[in-house]
């Protein structure tokens, strides 16, 4: 058994996926602890060697489920840091060269998501990212699309059916039940009416056509949900946390095989 505190404005973790607890102490710390024996740690030390190069950068909008999101994140064996979204500059964020980037939830609109938004813009077109409710409305709004307050109001924990269809192309939600069931926190949504069809493509929906998923129709691995993947209603949330882990191998064989 190891416990490690991690403090200031970064928060860190590598998971081992046996017996893990994660405890918020405070905005700028927590305490990891998982126990593992030291035959499990070997057998999986080379597995891990490259997935702890570089980080995957959690920015964290303000909201209680972002560490459940690392969580997943670190059950999967990929390291990761966590900023909240004024902790730093894009372009510290740039310097860190990061492996993939996962927007959190939050609360709000996504000019209320501090460098979300211009993370989206400036580092989406090269580095895997994930958007996750606020997350994808940023995506939405980056690439001029209107976010609106939903036409059947808020909803907060709501289960609905979500279907999906990625074409046949590997994506956030390759593998899921079609539809899922997936956990629902918000009253925002992209608009349907100035969705930008030349920027982005839609994936998932529900039944009433709220807009559930989308991706870059030219950066594929540039991807967002609107409900929440880490949250207990999702029955297939961690499948999706998996994809987007895919998603940044594939990117990464891409760009080993184009050096």
């Amino acid at each position: 058994m190891f416990s490690k505190t991690l403090k200031g404005t970064c928060r860190t973790g590598i998971y081992v996926p046996s017996d893990i607890r994660l405890a918020a102490r405070s905005p700028k710390s927590f305490v990891l602890n998982a126990s593992v024996s030291v035959n499990e740690s070997n057998s999986r030390t080379s597995s891990l060697n490259k997935k702890t190069q570089n980080p995957i950068i959690v920015i964290d909008n303000y909201d209680s489920f972002t560490y459940n999101l690392c969580q997943y994140v670190g059950e999967l064996g990929c390291h990761f840091e966590v900023y909240r979204n004024d902790d730093l500059t894009v372009d510290e964020l740039r310097r860190k060269n990061p492996r993939g980037i996962l927007i959190s939830p939050g609360p709000g609109a996504p000019q209320d998501s501090g460098i979300s938004l211009q993370t989206v813009l400036e580092l989406g077109p090269t580095i895997p990212l994930f958007g996750v409710c606020m997350g994808l409305q940023c995506i939405g709004e980056a690439f001029g699309g209107k976010i609106v307050r939903s036409p059947y109001g808020v909803v907060h924990g709501k289960s609905s059916p979500v279907y999906y269809d990625e074409k046949g192309e590997e994506g956030l939600l390759s593998g899921l039940s079609n539809p899922f069931t997936a956990g629902r926190y918000h009253s925002l949504v992209i608009d349907k009416e100035t969705f930008p069809s030349d920027e982005l493509e839609v994936t998932a929906w529900t039944e009433d056509g709220l807009i559930m998923a989308a991706r870059h129709n030219k950066y594929r691995h540039l991807q967002g949900v609107q409900f929440h993947p880490e949250s207990i209603i999702t029955n297939e949330g961690m499948s999706i946390v998996r994809n987007f882990v895919k998603l940044i191998e594939k990117k990464e064989r891409e760009v080993e095989l184009h050096s």
